[in-house]
């Protein structure tokens, strides 16, 4: 069994949908692409000032988007979070503390309520701008989507309904601030082989490849027998690295690069249905659930809800979480829902692939829709933080801890 220590993080990321389909730093449409999950060199930094005017992105999206409903609202859940005491524990992250984060969503917070031409002046006046390094230290990012998914589920073990997802084990050690996995537990095949999470059972779904693509979502809305309605979200891992199921059979030449898609994959698997256990035992990483209420789901690592087109998932042990960030890509995906080129959002999730300067996942909401635009999204860009200039923090943190009239 696993070795006993209570688990005591909140909440945990929606993880990605791209990571089925799409390893960590393996475009769809090519075997040979830049190897964006380059891991940040020892004491190196993910985040650098922009001070080559050549380098610095244009601001006019982002006064553009600042007072646009969704960023308002998915800002307000990012100052909503650095409130938690718990957080200030998180920082600093590339340099930036948690005053300085907290400060600067502020700042940008009441810059929105002011007039377009006054935002883009103040931007300017007050924000400096960093980039990420990316993956070869030239600032290249690859941003994929994730989305929540919907599948029919049943709470007890029932004809047509055999396939369980588990809730956490009492006894999975864990960082009680930032909920890394500490120790060696179980892999996947020894968890199922052992039998040892007989009794934890959460929900049974309909195959045994639903409920690994929930495990790599790690979220989802489920239609239940009864006719109720039920949403699961992560609540642990077992601590082991995520294998790419989708990256193994390009690889083993089942399936072209070039036709990778969770559609794609579906209908493999119902061509070969004697190939989906070995595969999925490739994968140590095991991922456990709870039950969330329809207030709180989807939560991202920040432990509120994250917003279609704004919320972000990046590797938090090098980026600040909740930050503001301008995501700018290279080409808008075709078809289906296409997000713009400047995209102005919240850093507010992570996920199991999401572990280098070179990547970003990008959500997109609930259901087919999103799962198709999600599917879609791939391509290289630049990710930008909006942050203040390091003189003007102490002023706005003053502002912002002033007591209200």
């Amino acid at each position: 069994m696993i070795q006993a220590r209570r688990f005591s993080w909140r909440t945990w990321p929606v993880l990605m949908f791209s990571i089925l389909v799409l390893s960590s730093g393996c475009q769809r449409a090519r075997v040979d692409a830049p190897d964006y999950s380059r891991p940040l060199p020892p004491g190196a930094s993910a985040l650098r000032l922009v001070t080559d005017p050549a380098r610095m992105p244009d601001l006019s999206p982002v006064a553009r988007q600042l007072a646009s409903p969704g960023f308002i609202q998915a800002l307000g859940r990012s100052l909503e979070w650095y409130q938690i005491p718990s957080t200030r524990g998180l920082f600093p992250v590339a340099g930036i503390s948690h005053a300085h984060a907290q400060a600067s969503a502020h700042a940008l917070e009441q810059i929105a309520q002011t007039s377009p031409g006054q935002m883009l002046d103040q931007l300017r006046q007050e924000f400096d701008v960093y980039e990420s390094v990316g993956w070869d230290g030239g600032g290249g990012v690859l941003f994929t989507g994730y989305y929540s998914p919907v599948f029919k589920a049943s709470r007890t073990r029932a004809p047509g309904f055999e396939h369980p997802l588990y809730k956490k084990p009492a006894d999975l050690m864990a960082d009680p601030i930032s909920g890394e996995v500490r120790g060696v537990h179980p892999s996947r095949s020894e968890l199922e082989d052992s039998h040892s999470l007989a009794g934890t059972e959460l929900v049974y779904l309909p195959s045994r490849l639903d409920a690994y693509i929930i495990q790599v979502n790690g979220s989802a809305k489920l239609e239940l027998a009864d006719g109720s309605v039920m949403y699961v979200g992560y609540s642990g891992n077992n601590g082991h690295e995520y294998t790419s199921i989708g990256r193994a059979l390009v690889a083993d030449g089942k399936i072209s690069a070039d036709k990778l898609s969770l559609p794609t994959l579906r209908a493999y698997f119902a061509s070969h249905p004697e190939d989906l256990d070995g595969y999925i035992r490739r994968n140590d990483r095991f991922v456990f659930f709870r039950e969330y209420s329809g207030d709180t789901w989807p939560a991202g690592s920040l432990g509120f809800k994250v917003t279609p087109g704004r919320s972000l998932a990046t590797d938090k042990a090098i980026f600040p979480r909740g930050c503001v960030v301008l995501v700018t890509t290279d080409k808008a995906p075709t078809g289906g829902w296409a997000l713009p080129r400047s995209q102005l959002m919240l850093d507010q999730d992570t996920g199991g692939a999401i572990r280098a300067p070179g990547r970003g996942d990008i959500y997109f909401g609930i259901g087919p829709t999103a799962e198709a635009s999600a599917g879609r999204q791939a391509a290289e860009g630049r990710l930008y933080y909006l942050l203040l200039k390091r003189d003007r923090v102490q002023g706005w943190y003053d502002r912002m801890n002033q007591p209200r009239p």
